[in-house]
């Protein structure tokens, strides 16, 4: 499996880490992390807030060249150093095929990276302007949601490897839809993704490998197993019970 795709393994190099007891290594996701199996297509890393799953996954964007801030490999800018130093920890087993394209989506700092697009664009002299590749429009003049719909659907162009984090910020249950449907559009042309996410929606994705971040460390678990599922299917099966319940004083 790992030489049949761009990312095939990941491995804490534990005898590199001088103590468990200071961060990031103290998270229990990362403390018990020892090497994690990703999907050819689909890997989901889930889990409550601070459970450590967008730390790991921003050290696996890292460790693959991109910008800690998102973007390209081709992006190097930075408004704030705030990513651990997990990276220089991690070893990842590449496939023999490399991706014709790639990005990391991080929504806290999506932002950032739209800015620095404008930046770039400025100067007359750095050839087609970059927001082209984005549809044409200024990612500041569109919603969250527009924007992140146009990085889908215009920038992301298959055979690519993308690294998303929490993707969902910004969108409506009908525009995840759209890009579950256009997450399949690219995993057809040969594109695998690693998504940290909370979306029951996004994590549907058929034959996925969902691995779940808590307090006992990393574990793969099935999409029916999943908290974020069965909470949201207990809510919609009977909202008022649930409601009655977390309104009880």
């Amino acid at each position: 499996m790992i030489s049949s795709q761009y990312v095939g393994r990941i491995t804490l190099r534990r005898d590199k880490v001088d103590s468990f007891d200071r961060y990031p290594f103290s998270l229990p996701a990362i403390r018990s992390l020892e090497q994690i199996d990703l999907h050819p297509r689909m890997t989901y890393f889930i889990g409550e807030n601070g459970s450590g799953k967008s730390t790991l996954l921003e050290a696996i964007a890292v460790s693959l060249g991109f910008n800690a801030e998102g973007g390209t490999r081709n992006f190097n800018f930075g408004t704030r150093r705030s990513h651990s130093v997990l990276h220089e920890y991690l070893r990842l087993a590449k496939g023999i095929r490399r991706p014709r394209d790639g990005y990391f989506l991080r929504a806290e700092s999506f932002f950032n990276v739209a800015t620095e697009i404008e930046r770039l664009d400025e100067d007359p002299m750095a050839g087609p302007p970059i927001v082209d590749s984005y549809g044409g429009r200024s990612l500041h003049e569109q919603s969250h949601g527009e924007s992140f719909l146009a990085l889908m659907t215009q920038r992301f162009g298959g055979q690519g490897l993308y690294i998303l984090d929490e993707p969902e910020a910004a969108l409506s249950p009908q525009r995840q839809l759209a890009v579950l449907s256009r997450m399949h559009d690219l995993v057809l042309d040969n594109s695998q993704f690693i998504i940290a996410t909370h979306s029951p929606i996004l994590m549907a994705y058929p034959d996925a490998c969902i691995y779940q971040c808590s307090n006992e460390g990393i574990s793969r678990i099935a999409y029916e197993d999943a908290e974020h599922f069965q909470v949201t299917r207990d809510f919609l099966s009977n909202p008022q019970r649930m409601l009655q319940v977390l309104m009880e004083r």
